[in-house]
């Protein structure tokens, strides 16, 4: 387990734009725009996040590293490109000695700081926890007190096979901004109803000039 005040580094994978949010049935550019927005909004609740020393993106995408790079991120390349466990514990592999690690989606948009940092703080208590998203199948949020104990199972049912690999499920204590992840327009305006990052509430501004 953690100590209390323990300092943590976010792993925030990131797809190539092209492929990412495809769900999204929008034109691409605007997909893309819509996608890199969301990522930037989360790396950025992130960055502020109290317990957080460091946030580390794992990318191909050349727009997002540049970016991440200028907000004060860790960018490293997708070298296995055998998945998104794999970039997973590549990107953890750059944490600090002595850092709890914790994988984060990248399409939380109205991720707050506060309610990370107070999840962080929950984490803590846990060798390995993990947060469901609003499916209640998938997961937002896996994190591992000690790099050695990192070990994502990303993928279909994935809170089932993290709490099967024995994780602490810490939905019931997550705040609702942890658990908006988007996949559809519909995820999209819910999570605009919680109140998005300003670079999503930019991309959803030209969105609704293009369907208004």
């Amino acid at each position: 387990m953690g100590a209390p005040g323990q300092s943590w580094a976010i792993v925030i994978p990131v797809k190539r734009l092209d492929r990412a949010k495809t769900r999204l049935t929008v034109a691409a550019p605007l997909r893309r725009r819509l996608a890199l927005a969301m990522a930037l909004d989360t790396l950025d609740a992130a960055l502020r996040c109290e317990s957080v020393d460091t946030v580390i993106v794992v990318t191909d995408e050349p727009e997002v590293a540049t970016v991440a790079r200028d907000r004060g991120a860790v960018v490293v390349a997708d070298e296995p490109d055998d998945g998104l466990n794999a970039a997973l514990r590549h990107g953890a592999a750059r944490a600090p000695g002595g850092a709890g690690v914790a994988a984060v989606a990248a399409d939380l948009p109205a991720l707050r700081p506060d309610e990370l940092d107070g999840l962080l703080r929950a984490a803590a208590a846990h060798p390995v926890s993990v947060v469901a998203d609003a499916a209640g199948s998938g997961t937002t949020l896996y994190a591992a007190a000690g790099q050695a104990k990192f070990d994502p199972r990303f993928g279909p049912d994935s809170l089932a096979a993290h709490v099967t690999a024995g994780a602490v499920d810490l939905t019931p204590v997550a705040g609702v901004s942890l658990r908006t992840d988007v996949d559809t327009l519909d995820d999209l305006r819910a999570a605009s109803r919680h109140g998005v990052g300003a670079a999503t509430a930019s991309a959803v501004r030209e969105l609704d000039r293009h369907v208004g």
